[in-house]
């Protein structure tokens, strides 16, 4: 039968600084926590977001009774395939790659209202508010107007998309991409000869104007070679052989000699 230790053996405390101290460490792993670089994280009490978002470094929370959600505020791309209908009633078909980041201090707002993990920000939050901005901008010009102006309708669905964003407060859109764009063979034949036909057009209104211009011009040069003005080009051309026949006296208007001939 083997003997109890005494409650006094050092043995029998050494073991219970050692579990204690496990404890403490246990704790203290689950109390500290690292935010990596281009995160922030949310932290919930008992399921409710606590304070503001947590920034990059060393953070601290309650074990066992909060949790720590992170969430990317780094720039995000996005590619999203889409297919609309123009004004005209023609369906074309692109890519929009959104760029987007979001704003670090409204994370907790997004995680209480909207998305409690990373991966939901982009379907619950960009891709509605992007496929809206495209039908809007998209549903107001023919399929031509959208082929030939692409670079401006471009730039007018990004800005539509940040003003739909804004709205919200969630999200910074960084930059937008229309890319692929799609439609039926007949009418990009159909375009095409349009863009040809303004390329003459414009070709044709510039030489009528540069015809304009020359026949002003000269107009203006005729206008300014009169008699007087024609006789002292002469003068200064004159090589001294040719015959001059003064003006009879008393001529009205001060007429310039005759020019008859050259001298023998």
């Amino acid at each position: 039968m083997q003997t109890p230790r005494p409650i006094n053996d050092p043995s029998t405390g050494l073991v219970g600084l050692v579990a204690i101290l496990l404890s403490v460490l246990l704790l203290l792993g689950q109390s500290l926590f690292i935010v990596p670089a281009g995160q922030v994280a949310v932290v919930t009490t008992l399921g409710k977001v606590s304070g503001g978002s947590r920034l990059p470094g060393l953070n601290f929370k309650i074990p066992l009774v909060q949790a720590v959600s992170p969430f990317d505020v780094r720039t995000q791309v996005r590619p999203e395939e889409f297919a609309t209908l123009t004004k005209d009633l023609q369906v074309i078909e692109a890519t929009a790659t959104v760029k987007y980041a979001v704003r670090p201090n409204e994370a907790g707002r997004i995680y209480r209202t909207i998305a409690s993990a990373d991966r939901e920000i982009y379907p619950r939050i960009i891709q509605p508010s992007l496929l809206k901005a495209l039908k809007s901008v998209f549903s107001q010009y023919e399929l031509v107007t959208i082929a030939t102006e692409w670079n401006d309708i471009s730039s007018l669905v990004e800005r539509t998309v940040a003003e739909e964003l804004d709205k919200f407060d969630y999200v910074e859109v960084r930059g937008l991409d229309l890319t692929g764009l799609q439609i039926a063979e007949e009418y990009r034949a159909a375009i095409e000869q349009k863009q040809i036909a303004e390329q003459q057009l414009l070709r044709a209104q510039t030489e009528v104007k540069i015809a304009e211009q020359e026949a002003i011009r000269y107009d203006t040069l005729n206008r300014s070679l009169d008699d007087q003005v024609l006789f002292k080009l002469f003068l200064d051309k004159w090589d001294g052989r040719t015959e001059v026949v003064p003006a009879l006296p008393g001529t009205p208007g001060g007429t310039p000699p005759v020019i008859v001939g050259r001298k023998n």
